[in-house]
């Protein structure tokens, strides 16, 4: 075995019956040489004491005292992204401190830490403090900033897959740009379990400058098994849509959980958690308090109760979200159910690991589906994380309104000058290529508001004094600080009982569409809404009557490339599949009976053929393309589609979108000449403005500015026994936008916005990279007789926005039988080979057998 760089650390491990893993010695080594880095490693693998024990190894090779009757000033800082994990992560710090560190104090800090314990830590801060990206922010807003956090010596980013991607993480880079100019020898080291661009997620934490010593990537490579498998419906059916099989696999998913030990039940939304729950408990009654339900809008004692019944194993089982996502350690859970698809392969895993949460033991995740398609993405999931590919996350590129506060925040906490914080700013990654011009932008508009707000004091948040920036106004100050951080949210009530007591959150423009007396679901409840006063929804408990389950925004989330790439590839192999043979995988027999209608009415797309389908009834003229690309780009290609069909003839286009495909409903006749051209399909450097063109641009940036605005601290979301409604942050970064195109129309926050549109709401890059994929696809083209089965999840997509729900139960009944008796007539020649499709001649559309209306 290798010697441990530290011999304390073997010993510790020992006394506990435990062996150090190779990785968690190499781990040690590295920081102790002083050697910054990123382990990645299997959810439960070890991670945690591999850096903590690195950590103390650091600080005891460094000098810092471990025992004695004083203890150290703060020395490790400890980020983590949820404040769910912080409670968890201190006390697992804080199990080896009496044998190796008996000395050091540890602490939490965040939105939950309770004032007497905050104004304890402001006399004087822990040895090691747990804290969130918000809360390190709050720090370095201190006037004595520098004098309280120079002792740093390690940070640890806890979950840096979480942070990576958004401006969370890009808020860190600048926290810990700062840290590392009063401590040029710091270290850090990010966790992760789910990346898949190691080296790049490593340099968008430790930033471009070069490091001595060099940077360390450690793969915490442990002998952990994984299984992935799938609770198959008793009669999946040769249709189906979006939520089709739910109800039929509710039994399955009781039975599965009364035969295992403590389950975790994982949906991708909120509603989705409260609509299963609800369905568990009507099917089991005496399942009442030993089922629970977790999300992030239930109130916080709620799921402190939830996780405490977890780790004890007195839950028989708990449905949640993505709050219990994270690494929270909950021995006691045997099983993991996921509800639908985990829509990517990263989280398929962080979810899986919930599960034998410890090294050695199997982690297991169980997917159920609630469409026949998702039994081929369970295949492809399997697959997919058999060969490890998983999704890569990418640093947003130098987001002004995250700089804009930053500014304020680091003038408040002792001042700046404009060169030295230029040079610290531009060592983050995201901030790297940030020119003089930008930031002497963002510097002009934190002190005189830009060219459009110079009339305005308020807006002149930062002063110049002898060549140093700071804050001198308490009320700015004081407002700064009350919404400090990125996280930008609809505005949230409270939902409250009229007989005393909170329940939780929920989102204004839900509570805004109830009249009194209506019902809605909540925290596994049916409530009467009784009324509204001071941005608080009161309730009383409904009796006997069925309630509407809320929706929250950012619901659906788009199937990721990796596992949408897969999902082609084993269609691919479906279609020339031996179905006698022994081996094949269970989902793909289940899935059959679809996957032949499908053959049978049209064809299925492969990574090399894009599907196109055609059919004509009463709606309309139905145009149906399956690029595999996931929600959002379809969103984008769709519009982008209809907009280029268009210009060549006037049509009037419906959209409905999935995870596989979209459809345009034209009104006139389709001219699809430029599909079978490719011309469609074009990728250059007309797209920018071919996909602005083509949406409600203005309004998409909009909605992006109104978070561009509250977090660059145009808008203050105000008091907390003050908050402002939705109505008001709307209304007044609503009449910023619109001074800003009027009178600033440089304003490089209008710009952002559009960028944000273009790169997260539609994802241009895969958007573009999708379009190009296309152009090289051979063009596969059917005139159905019938829909597909691929053709009916997209047409019901469109439907749920238009009916109810028993008009809708009576059109698919009336589709469906219609696609049978196509079915059930003698099939015709097999379709001649996808050809090039400059050699096809554009078909004449032709009637379906039946027309569809009410």
């Amino acid at each position: 075995m290798q010697a441990a760089p530290w011999p304390p650390a073997d010993a510790w491990f020992q006394s506990r019956g435990w062996t150090p893993f190779p990785f968690q010695h190499e781990v040690w080594a590295a920081m102790a040489e002083g050697r910054s880095g990123l382990l990645h490693a299997t959810t439960g693998a070890g991670k945690t004491y591999a850096v903590w024990i690195g950590a103390l190894a650091r600080a005891a090779r460094t000098g810092v005292p471990l025992a004695g009757r004083q203890s150290p000033p703060l020395t490790v800082l400890w980020v983590t992204p949820m404040r769910a994990l912080a409670a968890d992560t201190d006390r697992a710090l804080a199990l080896p401190l009496p044998a190796l560190a008996p000395a050091w104090t540890h602490g939490l800090r965040s939105g939950d830490t309770p004032g007497a314990e905050r104004a304890r830590q402001d006399k004087r801060l822990p040895t090691v403090l747990v804290t969130t990206p918000e809360s390190l922010t709050l720090l370095l807003t201190h006037a004595q900033a520098r004098e309280r956090l120079a002792a740093v010596q390690t940070v640890i980013v806890d979950e840096w897959h979480e942070l990576v991607g958004n401006k969370r993480g890009v808020q860190l880079q600048l926290a810990l740009a700062r840290l590392s100019g009063w401590n040029p020898k710091l270290v850090t080291w990010g966790l992760s379990a789910t990346l898949g661009n190691l080296d790049q997620a490593m340099a968008m934490l430790l930033g471009p400058a070069r490091r001595r010593p060099a940077a360390r990537l450690v793969r915490g490579a442990t002998p952990k098994a994984l299984r992935v498998d799938t609770l198959l419906p008793r009669e999946p059916g040769r249709f189906s849509w979006g939520g089709h099989l739910g109800q039929q696999m509710l039994q399955p998913v009781v039975e599965e959980i009364a035969r295992s030990g403590t389950t975790l039940v994982f949906t991708n939304v909120r509603s989705q958690a409260e609509a299963w729950y609800q369905m568990l408990l009507d099917a089991r009654p005496d399942w009442a308090g030993e089922i629970a339900l977790h999300h992030g809008s239930l109130d916080k004692g709620v799921r402190e109760w939830v996780e405490a019944g977890l780790k004890a194993g007195s839950l028989r089982a708990v449905v949640a979200t993505s709050s219990l996502d994270l690494g929270v350690d909950f021995l006691p859970v045997e099983r993991v159910l996921q509800i639908g698809s985990a829509k990517g392969v990263a989280r398929l895993l962080q979810r899986a690991g919930r599960s034998g949460h410890q090294p050695g033991r199997e982690s297991r995740i169980t997917l159920v589906p609630t469409n026949t398609l998702e039994l081929i993405e369970a295949v492809a999931a399997r697959r997919a994380v058999a060969a490890r590919r998983v999704e890569a996350r990418h640093a947003p590129d130098k987001p002004l309104d995250v700089l804009v506060q930053h500014l304020v925040s680091i003038a408040l906490g002792g001042g700046f000058t404009a060169e030295a914080l230029y040079e610290e700013v531009c060592r983050t990654h995201s901030y790297r290529e940030l020119t003089r011009e930008e930031f002497q932008w963002a510097l002009d508009f934190v002190c005189r508001g830009g060219d459009s707000l110079r009339a305005y004091p308020e807006y002149h948040r930062v002063a110049e004094r002898d060549g140093r920036y700071v804050v001198e106004d308490r009320g700015i100050a004081l407002r700064h600080r009350l919404q400090v951080g990125t996280i930008v949210a609809e505005s949230s009530m409270l939902v409250k009982w009229l007989s005393g007591g909170t329940l939780g959150q929920i989102e204004e423009s839900f509570i805004a569409r109830l009249n009194k007396g209506d019902c809605f679901v909540f925290g596994g409840r049916v409530l009467e809404y009784v009324r509204t006063q001071d941005m608080a929804a009161y309730v009383r408990k409904a009796s006997g009557r069925r309630g509407i389950v809320p929706s929250w925004a950012g619901g659906k989330m788009p199937l990721s490339s990796e596992l949408a790439d897969a999902t082609l590839e084993v269609l691919d192999d479906a279609r020339q599949t031996d179905w006698l043979r022994a081996d094949i995988d269970p989902e793909l027999q289940a899935a059959q009976p679809m996957l032949d209608a499908q053959l049978r009415l049209s064809r299925l797309p492969t990574p090399d053929t894009l599907l196109v389908e055609q059919f004509r009834s009463r709606e309309g003229h139905h145009l149906f393309v399956y690029p595999f690309a996931g929600r959002h780009v379809h969103l984008g290609l769709a519009s982008l589609l209809g907009w280029r069909l268009a210009q060549a003839r006037p049509n009037t286009f419906s959209i409905s979108i999935n995870d596989y495909g979209f459809e345009l409903l034209a009104a006139e006749a389709v001219d699809i000449a430029a599909l079978l051209d490719h011309s469609a399909f074009e990728a250059g450097d007309a797209l920018l403005q071919h996909v602005l063109a083509s949406l409600n641009s203005s309004e998409l940036a909009l909605r992006r500015f109104r978070e561009i605005a509250r977090v660059a601290g145009l808008v203050f979301t105000g008091y907390p026994s003050a908050p402002k409604s939705t109505k008001q942050l709307q209304a007044s970064s609503s009449l910023f936008y619109e001074v800003f195109r009027k009178y600033d129309p440089a304003n490089r926050l209008l710009g952002q916005a559009d960028a944000e549109v273009l790169a997260q709401e539609l994802d241009l890059r895969r958007l573009r990279a999708a379009l190009q994929r296309m152009q090289r696809q051979r063009l596969a083209h059917v005139q159905l007789r019938a829909p597909s089965p691929f053709a009916l999840a997209l047409m019901v997509e469109r439907f749920r926005e238009q009916l109810t729900t028993e008009k809708l139960a009576d059109r698919l009944a009336r589709i469906v039988a219609d696609a049978e008796r196509v079915l059930a007539e003698p099939a015709e020649p097999a379709a001649p080979a996808a050809s090039p499709p400059r050699r096809r001649k554009t078909p004449r559309p032709r009637p379906a057998a039946h027309l569809y209306d009410d």
